[in-house]
């Protein structure tokens, strides 16, 4: 038994330093271009909208918590301390995402409505994920990293993962292929 926890205590520096590794190096790929930072709005509680809901109104939406709100900020401060201060910010219209975005306070927050929910109207999938795809096509190899605050759903029809709320999911993009370079957890 000691042997074998004398074994997993070398081991686990081993495995954090590779986790370290491997998130500098996604940092990385979002400074130098040709990736995307696709983020899932910060904490809301609940799922999905109120009856009723409306973009243009907050008041009858699913917002940011407190501790959202201080995800958010803390997001921003992981870009800045990782070498990104400021970056071409698209966001879905929902109030959430918007929120989320400015909190980040990495430049600019541009509305982009490919990245609104299609929680609600699966039927929306195809035109959205076609529509934002375009959009990393234009801009994944700009001046400036790309960061994308939308919903869950929407990053998981890009790449195939359910991301938690806040967490980065780093996309790369090769020619016409997107795939997946790595996640960004943030809890």
């Amino acid at each position: 038994m000691r042997f074998l926890l004398a074994c997993l205590s070398l081991l686990l520096p081993l495995s954090a330093a590779r986790a370290e590794t491997g998130e500098a190096a996604l940092w990385a790929a979002l400074r130098g271009g040709g990736h995307v930072a696709l983020i899932r709005h910060a904490e809301a509680p609940g799922t999905g909208d109120p009856p009723g809901f409306r973009v243009e109104d907050c008041a009858t939406q699913r917002n940011l918590s407190p501790a959202g709100r201080a995800q958010a900020r803390a997001l921003g401060e992981r870009f800045r301390a990782n070498g990104i201060a400021a970056a071409a910010v698209f966001s879905s219209q929902w109030c959430r995402c918007l929120d989320t975005a400015r909190e980040l306070a990495l430049g600019e927050v541009v509305p982009f409505p490919a990245l609104n929910s299609f929680f609600a109207d699966r039927g929306e999938e195809a035109r959205h994920t076609r529509a934002t795809r375009a959009l990393i096509g234009e801009r994944a190899n700009g001046p400036l990293p790309l960061v994308l605050v939308t919903h869950q759903v929407n990053i998981t029809a890009l790449s195939g993962v359910f991301p938690a709320s806040g967490e980065i999911i780093v996309m790369r993009l090769d020619g016409e292929t997107l795939s997946v370079a790595g996640r960004i957890r943030t809890d």
